[in-house]
């Protein structure tokens, strides 16, 4: 009589992918839920945007002149939303950073390696938790900029795109975050590493000033600079630019939308294989 053995089952490609979706949504809720018991986080993460919107809007707001709006105060507040939208997003990385490194200074990521899930569940369900917190600031930061004036133009389905752009932004930079706290060895360390690079990138950008008036060097660095991509695509989708605001030759201002839209996925693809692939060979 031949014994007869039975074969584990091969995994499917389909079936992998359902469980590292599982995974993600687990290690996500997980997060979430660690936001709700330490509300601090999310109060914090708060007060720098309100700051900006407040201080941009009155202090700059009838000194900064916007080609077609002139020195009006309230041509610059709108013009400004979309940027502060923007950095706001991107500066999420920092937190995202420390939080990937807190886990690693406390052992935690090597549990979560301990166990039977997909290797890219943990980062990516602490970017989609990221994601969630990144939401609730655009819509209380939302609110506050209605307040001190500022007003979208267009349909109601072009704004909501503009809303998807900034979260789709900040999701990829959070990948770039998630690769800064696998990469050093403290949560302090991830905040500087997050912010070092940032200013750079939001100020040298047509955020906050036309870039018309910049260095040629510094013009061509920021109409190129796929912040600045994001920020025109929505000052588009909002109905924020002046009527008489010329639109700079370079082609990602020609073409915001679908510019923000391949930076954006692009950032993920390259930083979440960089992340990836770092989480497996990162020792706590």
């Amino acid at each position: 009589m031949s014994a007869v053995t039975d074969a584990a089952p091969a995994t499917t490609p389909q079936g992998a992918v359902v469980q590292s979706v599982r995974d993600s949504l687990v290690i996500a809720r997980r997060n979430v839920i660690r936001m709700t018991r330490i509300p601090e986080m999310v109060i914090f993460g708060l007060i720098q945007p309100i700051m900006f919107v407040v201080l941009f809007s009155y202090v700059f707001g009838g000194s900064i002149n916007v080609p077609g709006a002139g020195l009006s105060p309230s041509g610059y507040r709108e013009f400004l939303m979309a940027g502060i939208f923007a950095q706001t997003v991107t500066f999420a990385t920092a937190g995202a950073g420390a939080g990937i490194a807190d886990d690693m200074h406390k052992g935690l990521i090597d549990r979560f390696r301990s166990l039977p899930m997909a290797r890219g569940a943990v980062l990516t369900g602490r970017t989609l938790a990221d994601l969630v917190q990144t939401a609730l600031t655009l819509v209380v930061l939302a609110v506050v900029a209605v307040l001190v004036g500022w007003r979208t133009h267009e349909n109601f389905g072009k704004v909501l795109a503009g809303f998807g752009l900034l979260l789709l932004l900040g999701y990829a930079f959070s990948w770039i975050g998630a690769l800064i706290g696998l990469s050093v060895r403290t949560p302090e360390a991830a905040t500087s590493g997050g912010l070092i690079w940032l200013f750079p990138l939001t100020f040298i950008s047509n955020a906050f000033v036309p870039s018309e008036n910049m260095p040629t060097f510094l013009r061509t660095i920021a109409n190129w600079n796929p912040f600045s991509a994001t920020v025109q695509a929505c000052r588009q989708l909002f109905g924020n630019l002046p009527a008489g605001y010329p639109v700079p030759e370079a082609w990602p201002m020609q073409h915001p939308v679908l510019a923000s839209l391949l930076w954006s996925v692009l950032i993920v693809v390259v930083f979440r294989t960089l992340a990836v692939r770092k989480y497996r060979r990162a020792d706590a």
